[in-house]
């Protein structure tokens, strides 16, 4: 029977994958101007618990560097790289929370099942993402760092997390709505503090109250929830699932045809993800408890 934080976890699987769906009927808008509205939106959810919200200072800002770093260091990635390998070395964060959980997490140790899962799952991504084209450029070399930033940026915040002094999950309403202004912020800079171009209609408010309230909102606070109760290597080869179901729903909602790589992307993520969460090499050893965790 599945645990709650595997429960936690594919719900949160659930809302990302319409993220690139609803993105798309939103791509008149620039990208911080998306991500900062989202993100404040995401974070206005949790206001009915603002007293929660007081944690430490060291807490707020590795959730604050999570959120707001990954999207600036992603969408900065965009604009350096072509979006499809800079996506695809993005989606490196699902292997990097099982291969640096023994690194921050001691006493995580990583098995066969862990890497083999691993790997076999980001072939499956590296095919759905690309199509089995994928062209890198020495031009673009900064863009891919910028993604590879990105994806340890996630990696890093998602195992942070378990190593801080404990913290209820409703602040991560705190770290989104933060992170949403600092986003709003950087746009208003960046444009001169001239918002007279942009003009939101009725759905486009629509579209943004769905980001924000689902993979911009409350997906945060239940992948919070769920890797405080999980194993972040099992959450890890999980999490692999995002492109595939994002995929299925571009696929059912936005016309994007189904290939022939899709299918075998499908079945090499859907393997991997089974190895890397699955005891199939044997029982998982139970992490130790370590005295180095920061307190």
């Amino acid at each position: 029977m599945p645990t709650t934080s595997t429960l936690l976890a594919f719900a949160t699987i659930a809302m990302w994958s319409f993220l690139a769906y609803l993105s798309s009927r939103l791509s008149h808008l620039p990208p911080f101007l998306l991500i900062g509205l989202a993100l404040s939106i995401g974070g206005l959810i949790g206001i009915v618990q603002v007293r929660s919200w007081r944690v430490p200072a060291r807490t707020l800002a590795v959730g604050i560097a999570g959120l707001f770093g990954y999207h600036f260091l992603l969408f900065t990635a965009f604009r350096f790289a072509p979006v499809v390998e800079a996506n695809l070395i993005n989606y490196l964060w699902p292997l990097l929370i099982v291969l640096l959980s023994p690194v921050y997490l001691p006493g995580h140790r990583l098995g066969p099942r862990h890497l083999i899962g691993g790997l076999v799952a980001f072939a499956g991504v590296a095919l759905i993402v690309s199509g089995g084209r994928f062209h890198p450029e020495l031009a673009s070399l900064p863009g891919y760092l910028l993604a590879a930033g990105a994806a340890f940026t996630w990696a890093s915040y998602s195992l942070l997390t378990k190593r801080l002094p404990p913290f209820p999950t409703a602040a991560v309403g705190a770290f989104c709505l933060l992170g949403g202004l600092l986003s709003l912020g950087l746009y208003s800079i960046e444009t001169g503090f001239q918002f007279s171009g942009i003009s939101l209609t009725g759905q486009d408010w629509i579209y943004l109250v769905l980001i924000g309230a689902g993979p911009l909102g409350l997906a945060f606070f239940t992948w919070d929830a769920s890797l405080k109760r999980g194993d972040p290597r099992t959450i890890g080869s999980l999490a692999y699932l995002t492109p595939l179901a994002s995929t299925l729903v571009l696929v059912a909602l936005g016309g994007r045809p189904l290939t022939w790589s899709t299918g075998l992307a499908m079945a090499l993520i859907v393997s991997g993800a089974v190895v890397g969460s699955l005891d199939i090499f044997g029982p998982a050893r139970k992490p130790r408890e370590s005295k180095d965790l920061i307190r």
